[in-house]
């Protein structure tokens, strides 16, 4: 057996420490933090908030509620005491592959693209007898894994900065060309890859870089003034550090405001564009619901194209997280209700964004 030197042991370490952060991505629809598993569906919404934010003076919690057209919210600090009703700006994570996914929707509904469509007819890649088609990517069957080791993956860790940072569209295409899968819908697998290489596909169709791509289509299609690929900087903290261009972005560089995010679930219930309802549609089946999540009311039955979808308590969502935030948004159609949570909190704190916003929406919905 090879002996390793201690440097060689050293980076395997350190490679192996990566591989375990990394692999949470944008915060996806894993949940993390759990406190008392057993006790949480006994919570309400306001104990959760308590528990959450107890003794932690940075906290800022802010949640917003959608009803038959109303929009509300409050801001929560330590030991959630309401705050002054001002609005801050959050990383929303994977909430972001929302936007991709209403993007796509909008190429759709043009007629510029079919969800049928294989990758390879956008994309310049290696001749192979089969590539994803993009319903494949919008619903994560593709068969693609949650993303692929990259050498900018090194020192950002080293650096204690964004994962998916430096990672570029080049390396994204070149890591496609060395990836053979079968033509076969995979078992559901939420992968930040399969959504970066739908971003790049995106670009090819409008011949756009996604940065300015999805910053004007906010701005101009959906109207949001306070939604817009991250820079860096904003009024709250630790924000992640992205590069010009980076493959990732499409998967989770969003920087949202709590009227903006309920102005878009306004949008997703009332299906403003019209095309945003499409997304909504159950294109795939999901069988990673457990006794666990659905405890906590956390229900994963089906996806339309980036959304979760919820059966028992029809209830479409997203969550998202980044080192240093997490948040949740989900609706009902029928009762006409919507529920944000955006947080300063990293996912692994407590309990998440997700389960706070799915609790406090079933009890609206069953009121």
């Amino acid at each position: 057996m090879r002996k390793y030197k201690w440097s060689e042991k050293k980076h395997l370490i350190v490679f192996l420490i990566l591989i375990l952060v990394i692999a949470a991505g944008f915060g996806g629809y894993s949940i993390y933090g759990l406190y008392k598993i057993n006790q949480i569906p006994e919570m309400t919404f306001d104990e959760m908030l308590a528990y959450t934010t107890k003794g932690n003076k940075d906290a800022v919690i802010t949640v917003g509620i959608v009803d038959n057209g109303n929009m509300t919210y409050n801001v929560y600090g330590e030991n959630g005491n309401e705050l002054a009703k001002e609005e801050h700006i959050y990383e929303i994570g994977s909430i972001t592959k929302t936007f991709t996914a209403s993007l796509l929707c909008k190429a759709v509904s043009e007629g510029i693209i079919s969800l049928d469509d294989s990758i390879d007819e956008y994309l310049d890649l290696p001749e192979k007898d089969y590539y994803p088609t993009i319903r494949r990517l919008a619903t994560h069957t593709s068969g693609y894994k949650g993303y692929y080791f990259e050498k900018p993956m090194i020192a950002n860790f080293l650096h204690n900065e964004n994962g998916f940072n430096g990672i570029s569209e080049e390396m994204l295409i070149s890591r496609l060309g060395k990836i053979t899968l079968d033509d076969a819908d995979y078992a559901f697998n939420y992968s930040n890859f399969g959504m970066a290489v739908l971003g790049a596909v995106l670009e090819q169709v409008y011949n756009e870089d996604y940065t300015k791509l999805m910053n004007d289509y906010i701005s101009e299609d959906l109207g949001l003034a306070n939604t817009r690929i991250s820079d860096g900087s904003a009024d709250l903290k630790n924000y992640w550090k992205w590069s010009e261009s980076d493959a990732y972005m499409p998967a989770g560089a969003l920087l949202s405001s709590i009227t903006d995010m309920m102005q878009y679930a306004s949008m997703q219930i009332n299906g403003i564009p019209d095309y945003v309802s499409a997304a909504h549609e159950a294109l795939a089946e999901v069988n990673t619901s457990s006794s666990s999540y659905e405890k906590m009311g956390i229900n994963i039955d089906s996806i339309g194209v980036g959304w979760v979808i919820d059966n028992k308590n029809s209830i479409i969502w997203h969550n998202g997280g980044t080192s240093s935030y997490n948040s949740y948004i989900g609706f009902n159609k029928e009762k006409q209700i919507g529920v944000v949570v955006l947080s300063n909190l990293p996912p692994k704190y407590r309990i998440p964004a997700a389960v706070m916003g799915a609790k406090l929406l079933t009890s609206l919905i069953n009121e």
